[in-house]
């Protein structure tokens, strides 16, 4: 506000100076034009030999000379010296015309004087035409003007001030609404929304903005939260199992079966490491942004590697054809496929099935593209078991952390709920999709999981 009223002033103060410079220029031009009107008159009847005497003058602030080229006065107003020319002959230069400024009181005029020199007369009798003006009533106009300038200026700056002052509070009311509801929000521990205004401005759509970002907070909060929890729980189970098998085997002693104790705790602490483990992982994968690929891969020899850890029967390899080359981290790629079949193994009554095709294979991989233009190529990975399934209101849940299906909740057979959170992130980190839909033929499920198609790079 303050660096405002002066910017105002100072703005106002310099349009006022150029104001005042530019009307008593003006003023001045204008008593310069009428005295040369005037000695022009003088000058053509002197040519004409025709000069009267005293010379005819309109106003009493004007007087009009005539002196020839010793300095003699040959004409004069009725006012005018007969004697003394009102401008010295040194300061005159012969033939032209001139403009200058005297005292007043050389002339007998009140305030500066402006004098115009005009030459007349012939080449054997040279003469020259003075006229002299007052400025008197230009200083006085240009004094009131700067008296009101100087007065209403001071009043001008006041009001706009006040103007400035309630339209800035007015709009910065709302600001003050919001800063208060931010101190609610923050006193009660992030909850609540913060006031919108009825306007249709920038502030509006500032409490609009900061709103939603609170609601993804508070979901990012809540998401966190549940989180923790349910890490405490399942942290929890495989704890309370070791304490409860140590404590059993510490009260019965002698008749311990420490080859079982030991066989557990193994199970329990193997459990709780890979638990951790996820966790970890998912950590790592909500601070890093999306990671390009790191270099290409084969899916055929990935998917050798996966099912080599199985025993087949019941994990199948169906190798493409050729060499199928996609980019990313074979790290990943490799945790991916291995928690996919570690997945349709636990639920599989009999076999599992691992596949891939190149773009246009049989098996629906096709020509995939983001939106449907094309641009993109994909690989069709697949991994099909011929057990229960997932209906599909459900397939979308399965992905959330910490989710287990009703026929998945038994803690010795099944997972954390962890495994298929961190398929998604490591999919979308590698540029790809994964779906789920039902196995054909036959019940069961079949995990779809569409990577970028990379040219081989062993070809020249």
């Amino acid at each position: 506000m303050v660096v405002g009223v002066l910017g105002v002033s100072l703005g106002l103060a310099v349009g006022g100076l150029v104001v005042l410079g530019v009307l008593g220029w003006a003023l001045q031009r204008a008593v310069d034009t009428e005295a040369f009107r005037t000695a022009d008159a003088v000058a053509l009847l002197a040519a004409e030999d025709a000069l009267p005497d005293p010379l005819p003058v309109a106003g009493g602030q004007v007087r009009v000379q005539v002196i020839d080229a010793q300095g003699r006065v040959r004409a004069a107003s009725i006012d005018a010296d007969r004697l003394v020319p009102m401008v010295p002959p040194d300061r005159l230069d012969a033939g032209a015309r001139q403009r200058l400024t005297v005292s007043g009181e050389r002339i007998e005029l009140a305030g500066p004087v402006r004098v115009v020199a005009v030459p007349a007369g012939t080449a054997g009798d040279p003469l020259t035409v003075l006229v002299a003006r007052s400025l008197a009533d230009a200083r006085h106009s240009t004094h009131v003007v700067r008296t009101i300038l100087l007065v209403s200026f001071p009043l001008l700056v006041a009001v706009l001030a006040a103007v400035a002052w309630r339209v800035v509070g007015a709009t910065l009311r709302p600001v003050e609404t919001l800063r208060r509801g931010a101190e609610e929000i923050t006193g009660r521990d992030g909850g609540g929304r913060l006031p919108v205004p009825a306007s249709q401005d920038e502030i509006h759509r500032l409490a609009v903005t900061l709103n939603g970002m609170l609601r993804r907070l508070e979901s990012a909060r809540d998401r966190q939260r549940a989180f923790v929890a349910d890490a405490a729980h399942e942290l929890r189970s495989p704890l309370a199992n070791i304490r409860t098998e140590l404590e059993v085997a510490r009260r019965l002693a002698d008749r311990t079966d420490w080859t079982a104790v030991t066989a557990n705790l193994l199970a329990d602490t193997e459990r709780l490491s890979r638990l951790v483990d996820d966790l970890l992982l998912l950590t790592r994968l909500d601070e890093r942004p999306p990671a390009r690929a790191t270099g290409p891969v084969e899916l055929g020899a990935l998917l050798a590697a996966v099912a080599g850890r199985y025993p087949s029967p019941p994990v199948r390899l169906d190798p493409p054809a050729a060499p199928l080359w996609t980019e990313g981290d074979p790290d990943e790629l490799r945790r991916v496929l291995a928690n996919l079949v570690d997945n349709a193994v636990r639920h599989a009554r009999g076999e599992v099935v691992l596949a891939a095709g190149p773009p246009g294979a049989p098996q629906d991989a096709g020509r995939e593209s983001a939106g449907g233009t094309g641009a993109a190529v994909y690989h069709l990975v697949t991994v099909t078991d011929d057990g229960p399934g997932i209906p599909a209101a459900d397939r979308e849940r399965v992905f959330g952390r910490f989710t287990r299906l009703d026929d998945a909740r038994a803690r010795d057979d099944g997972g954390a709920g962890l495994g298929l959170a961190i398929v998604r992130e490591l999919v979308r980190r590698a540029g790809g999709r994964i779906e789920l839909t039902d196995a054909h033929p036959g019940p069961g499920l079949r995990v779809r999981l569409l990577l970028p198609a990379l040219a081989d790079p062993e070809r020249p």
